[in-house]
């Protein structure tokens, strides 16, 4: 009952809304100032108190879109109506135009809640956002600007929705196709058509002189707001498919801005000066955005290394070394595993910290005894395996001598250390078996008292 009252105040507030409008001995400051607002606010309130999805970010940022929305409107109220002596034009129309950045992300996961929110998905959004339609904006400025009056910055804001509208309505349909069309996806289309049809026709009336602030085109984004603030209530839960906007688009905003600023450097004084701003920012952000981009790879490719080293010996883990058998399968050579003999009563004589010296000393005198070519891994406990190219006699002569390298005790803390090591020798054969029959020749030379045997 009380989500379905939240639900109706803004479409019966709506309703009254239109019902004013068309009758304009009714119209003033209540309804403009006070009620069209109003409808706004309810529209926050409903998106607020939509049913919760998995993406915690959807709804604040779609909710901070409409605010900065109410935010422009309030401004644009006041001003009309003198009850604020300023000229609030350009604050109105900035915080129009800053409902499109968290709108963009905000209804992006909305349709697409499995990503984490990122930073470079903020800064993707900014460029795409602000550098496409402020730029795209310039470029079509020039001859439009006789239709606009010669006004300069109002013309600039008056062409910069709807183009900002076509990315917004072109991300979202993109989204909504790739989901599939639901309830809440028809809705949110909707809302979005509705929203960019009433910024092309307030485009169309500034052109001819013919737009009235508070004309019954007005409601026109109102209702596109609603029912973007409705299509939350009808959202069914997660999307399947992971979107983000496509790195082309991000390139194009770049590359508009680079050109845009290169003509104005060739030819100063054919776009408006202002136009400077939003194509230093872009670039700004897409610099911001690349070295985010290149310190995030960099640690992605560190955690991979992490990932496939093993954290004691520092040398490569079983997850390396079984990743490195799949590529072996065309080369000559063997699979060596090694397992050590007496480890155990090392550490239950000595303690850990004196079995794990033991173990990097190990692992150190392996890689002295063997060739550069050699992949030695350690994986896990006492075990080791190496990957060798080469003839299977050298592949022997090679567990010989890393038997010989543990002939010799191992000194730790003035204690002498001795341990041995059982060493399973599997010819690659092409095979997929290879790391099996080298388990069963290491556990039948630890069994057999063998020290090497070769399968």
């Amino acid at each position: 009952m009380r989500t379905g009252i939240i639900r109706a105040i803004g479409p019966l507030l709506l309703f009254i809304h239109i019902g004013l409008n068309l009758t304009s001995d009714l119209k003033g400051v209540v309804s403009e100032l006070f009620l069209y607002n109003a409808i706004v606010l309810c529209a926050i309130i409903s998106t607020l108190s939509a049913p919760k999805i998995s993406d915690p970010f959807a709804q604040p940022l779609i909710a901070i879109a409409l605010f900065l929305w109410l935010t422009g409107s309030l401004l644009s109220s006041l001003s009309t109506f003198k009850i604020i002596s300023i000229s609030t034009q350009m604050l109105s129309n900035s915080a129009y135009l800053l409902f499109y950045p968290p709108a963009i992300i905000g209804i992006s996961r909305l349709i697409s809640p499995s990503r984490k929110l990122s930073l470079l998905e903020i800064f993707d959004a900014s460029i795409f956002g602000l550098g496409l339609s402020s730029l795209g904006t310039a470029l079509v400025l020039k001859p439009l600007l006789p239709h606009l009056g010669g006004d300069l910055q109002g013309s600039f804001f008056a062409v910069s929705y709807p183009i900002a509208d076509l990315i917004l309505a072109s991300i979202t349909l993109s989204l909504v196709a790739s989901q599939g069309f639901s309830k809440s996806g028809v809705i949110l289309t909707a809302g979005i058509f509705t929203f960019a049809a009433t910024d092309f026709l307030y485009l169309a009336f500034t052109m001819q002189g013919t737009y009235n602030f508070g004309g019954i085109m007005d409601d026109g984004w109102l209702v596109g707001l609603l029912l973007i603030s409705d299509s939350l209530w009808h959202h069914k839960g997660d999307a399947t498919v992971d979107h983000g906007i496509n790195p082309i688009l991000i390139a194009l905003s770049i590359f508009l801005s680079a050109t845009l600023l290169a003509a104005i450097a060739l030819k100063p004084g054919y776009f408006p000066n202002f136009v400077l701003l939003p194509a230093i920012i872009t670039l700004l952000l897409a610099f911001i955005r690349m070295t985010i981009a290149l310190r995030a790879a960099k640690n992605i490719g560190h955690e991979r290394i992490l990932a496939r080293t093993d954290e004691l010996t520092g040398l490569p883990n079983r997850r390396r070394l079984i990743s490195e058998i799949e590529n072996f399968v065309a080369k000559d050579g063997a699979l060596l595993l090694l397992d050590l003999d007496g480890f155990k009563p090392v550490n239950d004589a000595h303690g850990h910290e004196t079995g794990d010296q033991v173990l990097q000393q190990v692992a150190l005198r392996f890689s002295r005894a063997l060739p550069s070519t050699a992949l030695l891994a350690r994986l896990g406990g006492d075990e080791f395996g190496i990957l060798y190219e080469g003839s299977n006699e050298s592949a022997m002569e090679i567990a010989l001598a890393l038997r010989a390298t543990l002939s010799y005790p191992f000194r730790i803390n003035s204690d002498e250390i001795l341990i041995g090591v059982s060493i399973g020798v599997a010819a690659n054969n092409g095979q997929t078996d290879l790391l099996k029959r080298a388990d069963l020749a290491m556990y039948r030379a630890k069994r057999e008292g063998l020290g090497v045997c070769r399968l």
